[in-house]
């Protein structure tokens, strides 16, 4: 079997050489339109399913798209709080609710494969993909894989565990992943090196793929990461041994995006080998001319080609192949944006509320006379959804349809109130204005994988010289947008009256304010610790020595 990507994907070209599955890679998008909606995936992919029910068996093909928080990559979806931010909400029920909206807008687009959820353990926000775990606690982590049931649908109580499930044609084939210890690497290093015994790997890592096995996971994917100097997609003992045998996986074991090119530098090379050695590692790819010179046996590729026809009955895509059109007015609904509200509400961690404890800042009147807003990620709502949204690094903008937090200040305040916006304010507005306080966000740009590793962990556009400039003449809350725990300056959080930790929440911006105006209480708490020093880093509460700003589990609460 065999999955390729959708700029090289014809119907003739699936249909005559028996193609299993096509994916869209980054920034892949139907006539390389960044603003293609859900109805022009739906023609695109049912167009290339007609040459996969046009080849010789008729077997159809699986489409699969980077779904990780909410159909992301297709304009006017519902995009939610990235993982980081939800493993804040602790809530499995919610995550399930997301997981079926999710699946809901995914087969709207014709994509019947989300590549989600990831479910590494991030023991360094040093790594650049620390926001796409839940958090460094594994339990916690292991709670969050609910996401699986709502995405796939629950099997019933006589299913055999690991076996794929897929409820029906309104859910969608889910991919636990990286397999495994993706966020353990050394200093945090995308595609690095976890050096760890084997009862660490399976006790932190591994753990949350047992919840993903037994809720029917349908595809496991491997990391491009090594485990104590071995690559993951080579390893036969972790994939085969282990995975398969000893976990007793049913389901596909797929490569990570090229996973199999980046074995041997330069880049690509040695292709041959790597599949071979791929693929009898447990990897369950297909190319005939290695079983034809007996660099792969034929009994692998018996293994392999059940189990990925195994999980096409169980997504029955042969009973349902084509997109189902009366989907297609539920993408973006309100219903589906009321829940990525409600989880950006519970994703928020207060981490100061007054500089006395005795007095707290929050939450806000609305009916104020003067507000000043500031701060690029107030009204950037590419900013605020982060990577993996509309592209894969991200973008700046209006990308899609949401939210953005200066818009929902705006929706929120009474009617005599008046906001004030600047990116950066002047000192003349900040001396001619009379504000009753201000709202400063501030944040990461945004990135993707190794773009997003990064050994300093400040936060970016200057934005610790604004919170100080506006925060030394005006009382203010602090609103931080990013994927992971930022250096937080004393004398920076020193002059700041309260500081909310909101992740990357994604469009819905109403969320952030339905919390600060006091129409509902704080909910989250930190997944991950906060440290004082990026010297800390990596940090573990198991340890004597840990002595974090912020400890793992903390956030305050208003007290309305």
């Amino acid at each position: 079997m065999t999955q390729i990507e959708r700029t090289v994907a014809t119907p003739d070209l699936i249909k005559d050489l028996c193609i299993g599955s096509v994916l869209s890679g980054p920034e892949s998008k139907p006539n390389e339109n960044p603003n293609a909606t859900s109805a022009d995936w739906a023609d695109m992919i049912d167009g290339l399913q007609k040459g996969a029910l046009e080849s010789r068996l008729g077997i159809p093909i699986f489409y699969g798209s980077d779904a990780v928080h909410g159909n992301n990559n297709v304009y006017g979806t519902t995009v939610f709080p990235h993982n980081v931010g939800l493993g804040a909400t602790s809530d499995p029920d919610l995550l399930e609710r997301i997981g079926a909206a999710t699946a809901l807008e995914t087969r709207a687009s014709g994509v019947q494969y989300a590549l989600a959820p990831c479910v590494a353990v991030c023991r360094d926000p040093r790594w650049g993909r620390c926001y796409e775990s839940y958090s460094e606690d594994t339990q916690l982590v292991r709670k969050m894989t609910s996401l699986i049931t709502g995405l796939q649908g629950k099997p019933p109580v006589n299913h055999p565990n690991g076996y794929p499930y897929v409820a029906g044609s309104n859910n969608v084939m889910a991919c636990a992943k990286h397999y495994v210890g993706d966020g353990g690497t050394d200093k945090g290093k995308s595609e690095g090196n976890t050096i760890i015994s084997y009862d660490e790997l399976e006790n932190i890592h591994m753990l949350p793929y047992l919840d993903c096995i037994a809720k029917g996971v349908c595809t496991v994917m491997v990391s491009y990461s090594s485990w104590n100097g071995d690559k993951m997609h080579t390893n036969r003992y972790l994939l085969t041994d282990v995975l398969k045998e000893k976990l007793g996986f049913k389901g596909i074991v797929i490569t990570d995006w090229e996973g199999l090119d980046s074995l041997y530098e330069p880049y690509g090379s040695n292709y041959r080998t790597a599949v071979s050695l791929g693929i009898n590692a447990g990897i369950d790819m297909d190319l005939t001319y290695l079983v034809e010179s007996g660099e792969v046996s034929m009994a692998r590729i018996d293994d392999a080609v059940e189990r990925i026809l195994r999980v096409k009955f169980a997504a029955r895509l042969f009973e349902h192949p084509m997109a189902d059109r009366s989907l297609l007015n539920i993408v973006g609904s309100k219903a589906h944006r009321e829940i990525a509200r409600e989880a950006v509400r519970k994703s928020l961690v207060l981490l100061k509320n007054g500089k006395d404890p005795n007095k707290p800042f929050l939450p806000l009147n609305r009916n104020v006379k003067k507000i000043l807003v500031a701060g690029k990620h107030a009204d950037d709502l590419g900013y605020q959804c982060g990577g993996w949204t509309s592209t894969k690094a991200g973008a700046s903008g209006r990308i899609t349809i949401g939210t953005t937090i200066l818009d929902a200040v705006k929706e929120a305040i009474g009617d005599n109130s008046e906001v004030v916006y600047e990116e950066n304010p002047m000192t003349k507005t900040l001396s001619e204005h009379v504000f009753s306080y201000a709202i400063v966000v501030v944040g990461e740009a945004p990135y993707a994988e190794s773009r997003g590793d990064n050994s300093e962990l400040i936060i970016s556009c200057k934005g610790d010289e604004l919170l100080k400039l506006v925060a030394q003449q005006i009382p203010t809350l602090a609103i931080l947008i990013s994927g992971r725990p930022l250096v937080l300056e004393p004398s920076v959080l020193e002059t700041l009256d309260a500081l909310i930790a909101a992740w990357l929440p994604g469009t819905e911006g109403n969320g952030i304010t339905d919390v600060i105006f006091v129409d509902h209480e704080f909910h989250g708490r930190l997944p991950v610790s906060w440290f004082k020093s990026v010297d800390q880093l990596p940090m573990d509460s198991r340890k004597d020595s840990y002595d974090p700003l912020f400890p793992f589990g903390y956030g305050l609460k208003s007290n309305v």
